[in-house]
């Protein structure tokens, strides 16, 4: 981690008595002030060093101050480091805009003003200590991102394993109590436990989407359609009130998707076009294929209102805060 307390300079310069003037003009603490003789040895600092600034002098044998900048531009190392060139010459339009043509922020002539010189030298320092402090807390705020997400997937695997633990003894008294009152207690607990098994499914792809590089695709051959028949029949039976309609147009709906994937994103959309939708409105469902791609469209005949809209996809986002039973991810996990 950098020390936000100290910043690099880089001074270059061929000649020893304006490095000297150059250091005592800057030195003071929290400024670590790195020296150079030439172009080449400027550079061996700079793949070992991060400054916050470099003053070049323009005028140096065999790599003068605008070679020097042309070769740091083409670095990505040192590309963003902010250079001023410094010259003893006389005042020259060309060689000025060719100071800024190889990247300088500054053109400064010698006897440099000490005031103008260090206000410069303060403003870029400030910006580098802001940069770094900012990289520093987003790599902050990734890790805790990574271990909170982690943390869920390791939680999510125990819960599961509890949870095909109920389960199974579901069954079991299932198998052993038949009078309705029993058989009404345990459809409840296997209906919470089916609500579980899809809460933990989600916290898995969302860890695996965050944190594993990605939700893996199994890419195999199937129809669509049928799949959609499928989802729907499942979901009708789910919700015995409501109606669902499919509507089909286009090329063959047969091609090579990830079938459990496409499965998961179907159930997702229409499962909240029923939540969130008017209860007598039915929910359509449109697919169209075309040779390069397939459009599906949910409908409920209902509007998603404005302040909704532009957090729709984003995970644990309910329309209803006071529902508990869904976590917010669906959208995010079809997205």
């Amino acid at each position: 981690m950098a020390d936000l307390t100290r910043a690099a300079i880089l001074l270059v310069d061929d000649l020893e008595e304006n490095l000297i003037a150059l250091e005592a003009l800057l030195r003071r603490e929290g400024l670590e002030l790195l020296q150079a003789r030439s172009g080449m040895e400027a550079l061996e600092i700079l793949l070992q060093r991060d400054v916050a600034l470099a003053l070049l002098d323009v005028q140096m044998p065999e790599m003068d101050g605008f070679e020097l900048a042309e070769l740091m531009r083409g670095t990505e190392r040192t590309r963003h480091v902010p250079i001023i060139f410094l010259t003893a010459g006389a005042h020259d339009g060309q060689r000025v805009f060719r100071g800024y043509e190889v990247g300088a922020v500054d053109f400064l002539y010698k006897p440099l003003d000490p005031v103008l010189l260090n206000h410069k030298v303060n403003t870029f320092v400030d910006l580098y200590r802001q940069r770094i402090e900012r990289e520093q807390l987003a790599a902050e705020l990734r890790e805790m991102l990574r271990l909170n997400e982690t943390f869920v997937a390791a939680v999510g695997h125990d819960l599961r394993a509890a949870l095909t633990t109920v389960v199974m003894g579901a069954e079991v008294l299932e198998s052993e109590y038949s009078t309705p009152d029993a058989l009404h207690t345990l459809a409840r607990l296997r209906s919470s436990a089916d609500r579980m098994s899809r809460m933990l499914d989600q916290l898995y792809d969302l860890a695996r989407a965050r944190v594993g590089g990605g939700i893996a695709l199994d890419r195999r051959a199937f129809d669509f359609r049928a799949l959609t028949e499928r989802i729907v029949g499942e979901l009708r039976l789910a919700h015995p009130g409501r109606t669902i309609t499919t509507e089909y147009s286009g090329d063959s709906t047969v091609s090579a998707w990830d079938e459990t994937r496409m499965a998961q994103v179907l159930s997702n959309l229409v499962g909240n076009a029923l939540r969130h939708g008017t209860p007598g409105e039915p929910v359509r469902v449109r697919v169209r294929a075309t040779p390069a791609a397939l459009q599906v469209e949910v409908h409920n005949g209902g509007e998603i209102a404005a302040d909704i809209r532009p957090h729709l996809f984003d995970p644990f986002r309910r329309h209803t805060q006071s529902r508990r039973d869904s976590l917010g991810l669906g959208l995010y996990i079809v997205r």
